[in-house]
């Protein structure tokens, strides 16, 4: 269930309280009481509906019954939208070099609700057959449409009798309308079409991950031999002291030991072949799109869910991976992010084979991901032995003088 819009939670009668303080004092004698019992009457017609709409938009979110034997096309949701982006332009040319009187507004406020109304109706149809990832795509968009709606016809009640810059001003709400309207034509019609770009932002994060741990850097060596310099004054030692003080927050990434950079290295190329068995999934999944209003059922659409929620979680491995990059570096954390991201590439390939969606790249791919892997684990080896022996270096017995 999606979130409910800020107009629907709130209460009427404090709302209207608020708009009253504003316009206490701007109007007054039987005009200004005469002004107000329009305001009054516009508010009251506002809030019935803001229920109904309200309501109309809590039942179309649940699952059509099975009467919703066939699906609407989105392109309906599209065409609705495209008639309500007309009415919130109706409503904004009312104040366009003159001031509407109640009637006028009450009148643009109907038939705006009326076409909403529809607008909701048709986006009901539609939700037959989407899974979790298209109806979660649809109903942003639609809700956005409701959003805007609200906030245009409520600035329009509350300018009842005003002329003061109220054209400009509704425009800019009339805008919003037109924005949120025009989204629709961008928003996924097919579950296929939504998964991919679901898994193409995903896709996206990965490459930002990969690119900060390209950004990693070895630590510099000529700073060490500075610091051993016993040429340096203890005036340059406290200037370099300062310096780095200042520069802590810049230099994070930028002093990874040897074994360090060995480790960045490695986890580097398992992210991008990561990416390259992504693209691959991705470029199976879109093939389906000429046959998915065929012979696709529920487990067909099933396993395209579970594609994607795998993917997400090797996703969040990614990022696990990156961030314990940074020195200290974690090793157990990037041991346990391999192993899960191991496990998940194997059932993608599992699920992918079971709607057939295989291709000779996708299974290569996948194949040199978990060569990539073992090197990672194996450089990690070698680095605990490193400083395993280290720590026995250091803690060994010290020879007499």
């Amino acid at each position: 269930m999606p979130h409910s819009s800020p107009y629907l939670t709130a209460n009427p009668r404090e709302r209207r309280r608020e708009e009253k303080m504003v316009i206490v004092g701007r109007e007054g004698g039987e005009v200004g009481e005469e002004l107000e019992s329009h305001r009054e009457r516009l508010r009251r017609v506002f809030d019935f509906h803001l229920q109904n709409i309200g309501d109309t938009f809590q039942m179309v979110n649940q699952a059509p019954g099975p009467s919703f034997s066939d699906r609407v096309g989105w392109e309906e949701v599209v065409k609705m939208g495209d008639r309500v982006s007309r009415q919130a332009t109706v409503v904004g040319m009312l104040w366009v070099e003159r001031i509407p009187d109640a009637k006028e507004i009450e009148a643009s406020m109907t038939s705006y609700f009326n076409e909403l109304q529809g607008f909701l109706l048709a986006y009901h149809g539609t939700m037959v057959g989407a899974g979790p990832t298209l109806l979660s795509t649809m109903q942003e968009s639609v809700k956005r449409v409701v959003d805007s709606s609200f906030r245009l016809m409520n600035d329009s009640v509350q300018s009842c009798g005003r002329s003061d810059g109220k054209a400009k001003e509704l425009s800019v709400f009339v805008g919003t309308v037109w924005e949120a309207c025009s989204s629709l034509k961008k928003t996924p019609a097919t579950n296929i079409t939504a998964i991919g770009r679901a898994l193409t932002q995903i896709a996206v994060t990965m490459k930002d991950v990969l690119r900060e741990m390209k950004e990693l850097k070895p630590a510099c060596l000529d700073q060490a031999n500075e610091t051993s310099d016993g040429n340096s004054t203890g005036h340059e030692a406290e200037v370099h002291d300062e310096d780095d003080n200042e520069n802590e927050g810049d230099d994070i990434g930028n002093d990874l030991s040897p074994e360090e950079m060995a480790v960045a290295k490695a986890a580097i190329d398992v992210v991008s072949e990561m990416l390259l068995v992504i693209k691959e999934l991705i470029r199976s999944i879109t093939g389906f799109i000429k046959t998915e209003n065929s012979s696709r059922d529920g487990e067909f659409l099933m396993s395209l869910e579970k594609l994607l929620k795998l993917c997400r979680e090797i996703g969040l491995q990614i990022d696990e991976l990156g961030a314990c990059l940074y020195p200290p570096q974690e090793v157990p954390a990037i041991l346990a992010a391999s192993g899960k991201m191991s496990s998940a590439t194997h059932d993608l390939e599992i699920e992918l084979g079971r709607i057939e969606g295989t291709s000779t790249d996708f299974l290569d791919h996948c194949g040199h991901l978990r060569s990539k892997l073992k090197v990672l684990e194996y450089t990690l080896g070698c680095c605990q032995v490193e400083q395993q022996l280290q720590n026995v270096s250091l803690s060994g017995p010290q020879s007499g003088h």
